[in-house]
């Protein structure tokens, strides 16, 4: 099984007020620790789909380590992200499951989308999600048998309603810290602290 990885990394970040893409934890950005999950795990292609203050965003990265496109549409939704990175990797790569995973997200590691792909290898579920907060999240994988109904997602629908829709075709992996978010200079602060 071939493994892609679409992080997801357009949005305004209109309560931060800057891009959360480029804000700092332990001397790293919040997309430079996603990229760094991608990089470190199993998976065997990744792509960062970037979209407000893009050139800004790449300036903080280097270009060799893992590719990056552009969705001019992201202000239409999460959903657009989706879609972009999935037509990537399906006309580069081919994989026979994806991870999506966000940028916003600093306890993401590849440890943990490490756990995913073995979650799926030994369930043999079509989805595996992060677990948290009483419902389940992103990370999350997706096998080939859903990348269509991803392909239709609209507006800011995000991958979970795929995911709670097919509970029967669903395993999960416990990741208390996938609650924590950065939307706010407060939860930024509280991450820091």
């Amino acid at each position: 099984m071939t493994t892609g990885i679409i992080i997801l990394a357009a949005g305004e970040s209109t309560r931060l007020g800057y891009p959360k893409q480029i804000a700092k934890y332990k001397d790293k950005t919040l997309l430079q620790l996603a990229i760094d999950a991608a990089n470190g795990c199993k998976a065997d292609k990744r792509v960062v789909v970037l979209g407000a203050n893009r050139d800004e965003i790449k300036k903080t990265f280097s270009g060799a380590s893992i590719p990056n496109i552009p969705n001019p549409h992201f202000e239409k939704g999460m959903s657009t992200s989706i879609k972009i990175g999935l037509e990537y990797m399906l006309r580069f790569d081919q994989p026979d499951q994806v991870i999506i995973m966000l940028c916003d997200q600093p306890f993401v590691d590849a440890k943990l989308l490490n756990k995913l792909i073995a979650a799926q290898e030994k369930e043999g579920k079509g989805i595996v999600a992060c677990a948290y907060s009483k419902t389940v999240g992103v990370p999350i994988l997706f096998g080939k048998a859903y990348f269509k109904e991803l392909m239709e997602l609209t507006g800011d629908e995000g991958a979970k309603q795929i995911a709670l829709a097919h509970e029967e075709d669903l395993a999960t992996i416990a990741f208390p810290k996938g609650k924590v978010d950065i939307d706010t200079e407060e939860d930024l602060k509280e991450l820091n602290g």
